[in-house]
């Protein structure tokens, strides 16, 4: 073995050592957010929403608003936006009404947040109803919009 080599393989050693006992190295999965199972497994858009946002009130909002394309070409990649002006956002969700299981994406956002944007590629198997949902001060918001899906861009 080269005397270089095994300089370096020390010296990246005692950094990595030196990092984990300052606290630097903390395992990813300590640093995520609890994964809302139920609310993924759930089978109805108001299962899910009852599982993800508790008992919060639900209300249709003119600050939530959602961006997707009315007829999406290819359903495996239907991009969806939703964005808010609202103070104190909790959190985002996105469901689609007709998928097998029709909680598809969230997001928790810092505490004190005013205003969000969530955008993400989801796959829909059919065409259907699309929810934003935004937590804020306690209250859900919902927006929603029809996709339709195609296949080829041929119509369906």
């Amino acid at each position: 073995m080269k005397r270089r080599t095994l300089l370096k393989g020390a010296a990246a050693s005692v950094s990595l050592l030196a990092a984990a006992v300052a606290g630097l190295l903390a395992p990813v999965r300590l640093l995520a957010a609890d994964w809302p199972q139920t609310a993924f497994d759930s089978e109805n858009v108001a299962a899910a929403i009852k599982d993800y946002f508790g008992d919060a009130p639900i209300s249709d909002s003119d600050q939530v608003s959602i961006k997707a394309p009315l007829q999406a070409e290819n359903g495996a990649v239907v991009p969806i936006k939703v964005t808010t002006s609202l103070a104190n956002v909790e959190s985002i969700a996105i469901l689609v009404e007709k998928n097998p299981r029709p909680f598809v994406a969230s997001l928790d956002v810092m505490p004190g947040a005013s205003g969000a944007l969530f955008s993400t590629r989801v796959k829909m198997g059919q065409t259907s109803q699309v929810f934003g949902l935004v937590k804020a001060g306690g209250k859900v918001h919902r927006v929603s919009q029809v996709v339709k899906v195609t296949v080829g861009g041929c119509g369906g």
